[in-house]
């Protein structure tokens, strides 16, 4: 669905959260190859059971791009991404986790340089089933401004 939410109709701790993924083998495999990182963390069973966490681990880019997708809903006409910032996996997301993620407006200012744009901050906070936090990053939206001339 397509919506006009412009700068001024943000407001900073307006919270939502999303449905939960489960991440599986394929999901894995599949980035591995889109990507080409193969590395034994994520594609040796056998080799990661020698290792800290005994298990294989998804990509952090993966778990980045499925977070991303999670978090897209309504089409905003009035804004686009800006992009990320502080991108942080402070814990590992393996085979069979479930993640949702939660998502907070924690600031509003205006651009820099752009008058008729200003810049939303989510912070996105993707958590496993334990409520785990897997991945932090913050979002930053370009919005235009109600009446501006871009």
């Amino acid at each position: 669905m397509f919506i006009e939410k412009y700068f001024e109709d943000f407001s900073v701790d307006d919270a939502r959260t999303t449905l939960g993924r489960t991440i599986t083998e394929s999901d894995i495999v599949l980035h591995a190859g889109q990507t080409g990182d193969f590395y034994p963390h994520h594609m040796d069973a056998e080799w990661c059971k020698s290792q800290p966490f005994g298990q294989r681990i998804a990509h952090g880019t993966l778990t980045f791009a499925i977070a991303v997708g999670m978090t897209a809903g309504d089409i905003n006409t009035r804004a686009m991404t800006y992009g990320y910032e502080k991108l942080r996996f402070p814990k590992p997301v393996f085979i069979g986790d479930t993640l949702h993620v939660a998502i907070r407006i924690s600031e509003k200012k205006d651009h820099p340089r752009k008058a008729a744009y200003g810049l939303v901050t989510e912070q996105l906070d993707v958590l496993n089933q334990q409520g785990d936090c897997v991945l932090a990053t913050q979002h930053v939206l370009l919005v235009e401004k109600r009446g501006a001339q871009p």
